[in-house]
């Protein structure tokens, strides 16, 4: 039986030119389309989007509920809410759309008040809303707040830069929070699209790396793989990396000590993303009185080296 070649997850099928595999954010170059609604999980997608379109959401969803029932309290007639200002039909709409978030809140001011049995039972109906509503949104603020995360920086450049003898492609990371991250890991790919008997395949190889882990990340590490006579990059010049579409994916594993939990990053660099016979100048320093001080601004901060 043939050995089947090696594929993380990315698929070896070339149809066309795969602007990249990951994105700048971590995530995968990825769109999904021909799901049904069934496939949505609204839960898991509050978690993961971004905290102003959390909290956009969330307006758009409180003023929306008020509407809607803004809109039942008004049909019900003037008498529905005691109250309620009937000098004009915008003002008493108005104290419809503002008793609705007094209910949906269960604040209960005091001013204004069903009057009505149909107008109890919409209130009621709107205050058991309003609790399974807040118990939700808990939920998800906690969920969001305590879900272990890393914010892993990375250098925007990957380097080919001088390594002993020879050279080496090299970037480096830190840490952007001030949790403690420790026992850090790196897996680095190199994903290239070649030809086989005319079809196109993507391959993907392991670099090994000069060191594949540390203990804790506390300033920077500079990941480094060594380009020698067996590294499938040995030879490799600015054109060759283009033509084969070079692409190197990285995974930063680690455990975060805050939280007692595995944590990783997904980062990765294309071949116009190179900076040739370059290295990195220092992002640290100490301050008068003896102190470490990282910059991470300067994680990406490099020097390209004269000819």
């Amino acid at each position: 039986m043939q050995k089947p070649s090696f594929d993380p997850g990315l698929t070896q099928q070339v149809t066309g030119v795969l602007r990249r595999s990951i994105n700048k954010d971590g995530s995968f170059n990825v769109s999904r389309r021909g799901g049904s609604w069934r496939d949505v999980h609204p839960y898991l997608h509050l978690l993961n989007i971004s905290w102003p379109r959390f909290f956009g959401l969330v307006l758009f969803a409180f003023f929306a509920i008020n509407l809607l029932f803004a809109v039942v309290y008004f049909a019900l007639g003037a008498s529905a809410l005691a109250g309620a200002n009937t000098a004009t039909e915008a003002s008493r709409f108005l104290d419809s759309f503002f008793f609705s978030s007094h209910t949906l809140t269960t604040v209960g001011y005091g001013n204004l008040a069903p009057a009505t049995i149909g107008a109890n039972v919409v209130s009621s109906l709107e205050a058991l809303i309003g609790l399974m509503g807040a118990a939700i949104g808990t939920g998800l603020l906690f969920g969001r707040f305590s879900r272990p995360s890393a914010k892993i920086a990375f250098s925007e450049r990957i380097l080919v830069a001088p390594y002993q003898e020879g050279s080496s492609v090299q970037f480096r990371v830190a840490n952007s929070r001030s949790n403690v991250l420790m026992d850090l890991s790196a897996t680095v790919l190199l994903m290239t699209v070649e030809s086989s008997n005319g079809d196109k395949r993507r391959t993907f190889r392991n670099l090994p790396l000069e060191r594949e882990g540390i203990n804790f990340l506390a300033l920077t590490w500079t990941v480094v793989h060594p380009i020698d006579e067996a590294s499938p990059l040995h030879g490799k010049t600015v054109q060759d990396l283009a033509s084969l579409q070079a692409e190197f994916v990285i995974v930063i594993r680690g455990f975060d000590d805050t939280f007692s939990q595995t944590v990783n990053a997904r980062y990765s660099y294309r071949y116009d993303e190179i900076a040739w016979q370059a290295k990195f100048e220092p992002a640290f320093e100490f301050d008068a009185g003896g102190n470490m001080v990282l910059n991470v601004d300067r994680v990406g901060d490099y020097a390209v080296l004269g000819p």
